[in-house]
C-alpha cells in the first residue's frame, strides 16, 4: 500500500519545485524529503521527478501520480475536517492566520486574553502575508480584509467584521518643521510591492525627492516616526501612535472589510465558536477605530 505521508512529500515537491522548497514547506530536514519521494518511486516502481538546473520537474509518471496524488489529500482533508468538527472539547490546537499587521498593532492583546481564558487552547497565531489555505487545514480560522465580497471563496464560511480605512500620515515634528519653512524633502514612504494610490496624493503638503522604500509594515512605520516624509497607514495604527498625524488637506480610503472565515465542518467545533465569537465581539468594539472615527484631529 502506498503511504500518505509519503505522496504528502511528493505533492510538496511537485508544488514547490524543489526539494529545499518542499522541506521548508513540511518542516524537515533536506534527506528527509529524499528519502520519502524514493520510497515512494520505489513502491510505484518509477521515477517521479527529472532533476534539472532550475529545480525539480515531474515525469509522465509523476503528471498522472499527481492527479491521484491531490486526490487523495482531498479526502484526506475532507475526513480531518469532519472529524474535527465533531470534536466538542475545548483541549486542543487553533491555528488562527491574519496579516502580520493586523497581529501586532490591533488584535495581539485579545488573543492573549483568550489564551488566559481557556488555557487548554493551544494557540498558533500564522501572521503572514500570504493566504493559507483553509480547506487544506493550514488554519482554522482566517481574519482577512475583503475589498470584494464575491471573491470569498463559496466553501468558506464567514462572519462580516468592521470596514477599514487608512489615511496618509508623517510625523507630528515633520509637519511642524514643513509648516515653518524647512527645506528638507519629504518623501513618499512606501512598501516595494504596493507603490502609492493616486488617492493618497491629494493633500496640501508636497512630497519631493525620490521615494523611500520598505519591504514590510513595520519598516515602513519606523521610517514615517523619523520624519523621512509620508505614507498610507491604516486608521487603527496612524491614529494610535502618538508620533503621527494626518496630512492636512487628505481624506481617508476604504481598505475593505474585515471577515473572520472558517471552512466546512471545522467551525462546529468548540473551541472554533469560541474564539469566532470572542473576536467578533472585539472587532465590533474597534469599529470606530477601524474607521477613523475614534480620535480628533489636531
Amino acid at each position: 500500500m502506498i503511504d500518505w505521508d509519503d505522496v504528502r512529500y511528493f505533492l510538496a515537491v511537485a508544488r514547490g519545485g524543489s526539494v529545499r522548497a518542499a522541506a521548508e514547506r513540511l518542516g524537515v530536514n533536506h534527506s528527509t524529503v529524499l528519502r520519502r519521494i524514493a520510497q515512494l518511486e520505489e513502491r510505484l516502481g518509477a521515477h517521479m521527478f527529472e532533476k534539472l538546473p532550475s529545480g525539480y520537474r515531474l515525469t509522465a509518471a509523476g503528471e498522472e501520480v499527481l492527479e491521484f496524488a491531490e486526490q487523495m489529500e482531498a479526502s484526506s482533508n475532507r475526513l480531518e475536517t469532519r472529524i474535527f468538527g465533531r470534536d466538542q472539547g475545548v483541549r486542543g490546537l487553533l491555528r488562527v492566520t491574519l496579516a502580520p499587521i493586523l497581529a501586532t498593532h490591533l488584535l495581539m492583546p485579545d488573543f492573549a486574553e483568550f489564551a488566559l481564558l481557556h488555557p487548554d487552547i493551544e494557540m498558533e497565531i500564522v501572521s503572514s502575508g500570504e493566504l493559507a489555505n483553509l480547506t487544506n487545514r493550514e488554519a482554522d480560522v482566517a481574519i482577512r480584509v475583503v475589498y470584494d465580497r464575491k471573491t470569498l471563496p463559496l466553501n468558506l464560511h464567514g462572519l462580516k467584521g468592521p470596514e477599514l480605512f487608512g489615511g496618509v500620515y508623517m510625523s507630528r515634528d515633520r509637519l511642524a518643521a514643513w509648516r515653518a519653512g524647512a527645506p528638507d524633502p519629504i518623501r513618499w514612504i512606501v512598501i516595494s510591492i504596493h507603490g502609492t494610490p493616486d488617492w493618497a496624493r491629494e493633500g496640501e503638503v508636497r512630497t519631493t525627492g525620490v521615494p523611500f522604500r520598505t519591504t514590510d509594515g513595520e519598516a515602513q512605520i519606523v521610517a514615517v516616526r523619523q520624519g523621512l516624509g509620508m505614507t498610507t497607514l491604516p486608521c487603527f495604527v496612524g491614529d494610535a501612535d502618538p508620533l503621527l498625524v494626518r496630512v492636512p488637506g487628505t481624506d481617508l480610503h476604504m481598505h475593505g472589510t474585515l471577515w473572520l472565515l472558517t471552512q466546512g465542518e471545522t467551525r462546529k467545533t468548540k473551541r472554533v465558536r469560541l474564539f469566532t465569537e470572542f473576536v467578533s465581539r472585539r472587532l465590533a468594539a474597534y469599529a470606530p477605530l477601524l474607521a477613523g472615527l475614534s480620535v480628533s484631529r489636531d
